[in-house]
């Protein structure tokens, strides 16, 4: 069985500035900077679409999408599994 298909989504500084407090529980810190990792990315219009997948507080799965202006994302990788990025 193969790892499921992560991304990790990097947003420019003031991008982050921008959104302020709502942004901030989504945003991991790694050695290459702040970003989302998300299941799900769609950048085929003018809002960049991600969807997260989480779990609830009594175990439930949920599932949280986050539209933002395509021009708030600096990089996007695609990552294997739910590992950190970075070097080890």
């Amino acid at each position: 069985m193969t790892d499921p298909k992560n991304y990790a989504v990097f947003l420019y500084p003031q991008a982050i500035e921008a959104l302020g407090e709502p942004i901030k529980p989504y945003l991991r810190d790694a050695p290459g900077g702040p970003h989302i990792v998300c299941s799900e990315i769609d950048a085929s219009g003018a809002l960049f679409e991600m969807t997260l997948a989480g779990k609830g507080p009594n175990g439930e799965s949920l599932e949280l999408e986050i539209m933002l202006p395509t021009s708030m994302v600096r990089l996007v990788m695609s990552m294997h599994g739910e590992h950190e990025i970075g070097f080890v």
